[in-house]
């Protein structure tokens, strides 16, 4: 299963990213189409042992909406984190308070929990420095505004983790 959902994956990919439809003879070039499904064949060999725990969530086509839901409001973030981080560099006092917090994540998927580190890592001021077994992350953070755990777990998971519950878990 996880062979056969990651070629499906690399071939759709690949197949998005040449394109091989000629609109002048209005047909597809099967050789470049041949080249895919080979190409597609080989990787699945090599990494579909490795590839996901959890292949069956590919197929859920809710999880799609939800990563494509994720995109604005991840760029929302970043651009909000943006401004705060430049004020903060600008500003003559700097004020800044940094430190490193411990907070909670309900994600239990290795891919899930990637994705919040990721986003988190993204978001210019927070930096994820170590992640736990037991959910926690250690998120270095440019303006501690809380060391409580759950109120810093809102402020830094709370923003991504909604989504990516829908996608991941």
């Amino acid at each position: 299963m996880k062979k056969g959902t990651l070629f499906l994956i690399s071939f759709i990919i690949w197949f998005l990213l040449v394109w091989p439809f000629d609109p002048a003879a209005k047909s597809f070039q099967w050789q470049s189409i041949i080249v895919g499904i080979l190409i597609s064949f080989l990787v699945a060999i090599l990494f579909g042992e490795t590839f996901t725990e959890s292949p069956h969530k590919f197929y859920g086509i809710k999880r799609y909406f939800w990563a494509f839901m994720y995109i604005p409001v991840f760029f929302w973030e970043m651009v909000k984190a943006n401004f705060d981080v430049m004020y903060r560099v600008l500003h003559p006092a700097m004020p800044i308070k940094p430190g490193i917090v411990k907070v909670k994540t309900v994600l239990k998927s290795k891919s899930g929990i990637t994705a919040l580190c990721n986003s988190i890592t993204l978001t210019p001021g927070t930096l994820t420095v170590d992640v736990t077994s037991d959910g926690y992350l250690y998120i270095h953070w440019i303006n501690v505004k809380s060391k409580d755990v759950e109120k810093a777990s809102q402020i830094i998971v709370g923003r991504f983790e909604r989504i990516l519950t829908k996608i991941f878990e």
